[in-house]
């Protein structure tokens, strides 16, 4: 069982320190978090630098959660006085949407100006939640690094989206430490937390105990399992029969099984799955 899990690479230090210093420099702020995990995606450690900061909420790979619960969601969060769009930054879903509250906020600012000022805007949020792939996609053009490791970005830098917009990128920034083991693991299911940190086989298997609680038919149908036991770890062994994941001497090769869940999980594969479920 994993107990603690905590990461917070020196890089991420001045990350609060860059996000603090530009803040005054921009108009609004727009927070990344995990459609998937919308409250372990969303670090209190911005919050409390961002304050009364106008803000838009993107939920990022909303494509990948379920379409009811990314509803809920969004309802909530305007309720805390946030504009709040989902994005799949794949497919371009919800980009048009957001482009065009862009526009009316910079109306906004300039409104009664002889001479128009740009809305300026930061990204922040923490790693591999979608940050780059949402600046390319507003942006049109791969300007930002993407990539599916957490912490790719490593400094900030400034982006222009044409008619008047100016972006300022962040790198990703986590928290020194999870209070809640929940949060840690959600954070590791959906790829924020380096897999490289972690015991990949024994968080396949908190993985695997949390969907065969919340979306046991899901599991059953992607591996064509007769049915689910009640211990992760033997249903595991019925995914790598499945799968073919044996080793020589007939023995079950838990790595490779537990990658293919961890990968199918984060990919969709799997199915619309949101992990946090239900309103505040």
């Amino acid at each position: 069982m994993i107990e603690n899990i905590n990461w917070y690479p020196g890089h991420m230090k001045k990350t609060r320190e860059i996000i603090s210093e530009n803040l005054k420099l921009v108009d609004v702020a727009v927070e990344v978090i995990d459609a998937r995990i919308p409250v372990s995606s969303r670090n209190p450690v911005i919050d409390d630098i961002l304050k009364n900061k106008k803000r838009i909420v993107a939920l990022c790979k909303s494509d990948l959660a379920d379409d009811v619960e990314n509803e809920k969601w969004i309802k909530a969060l305007e309720k805390t006085g946030a504009a709040a769009i989902p994005v799949n930054c794949v497919a371009g879903t919800g980009v048009p949407k957001f482009l065009k509250l862009l526009s009316k906020l910079q109306e906004e600012k300039n409104n009664g100006r002889a001479r128009k000022k740009p809305l300026r805007l930061m990204i922040v949020g923490i790693p591999n939640v979608g940050k780059s792939s949402l600046i390319n996609r507003l942006i049109g053009k791969k300007s930002a690094m993407t990539g599916d490791r957490p912490g790719i970005t490593k400094g900030k830098q400034w982006l222009n989206l044409g008619d008047g917009i100016q972006l300022l990128d962040t790198p990703g920034i986590l928290w020194p430490k999870f209070e809640d083991r929940e949060t840690g693991l959600h954070l590791a299911f959906c790829g924020s937390i380096k897999d490289e940190i972690l015991d990949r086989e024994t968080l396949a298997l908190e993985l695997l105990a949390v969907l065969q609680e919340k979306c046991p038919a899901l599991l059953v149908e992607r591996y064509k399992l007769d049915r689910l036991h009640d211990a992760p770890l033997e249903n595991m062994e019925c995914i790598a029969l499945k799968r073919g994941f044996i080793l020589p001497g007939k023995r079950i090769d838990y790595d490779r099984a537990s990658r293919a869940l961890l990968d199918e999980f984060r990919s969709g594969a799997i199915g619309k799955i949101t992990l946090e479920g239900g309103l505040w």
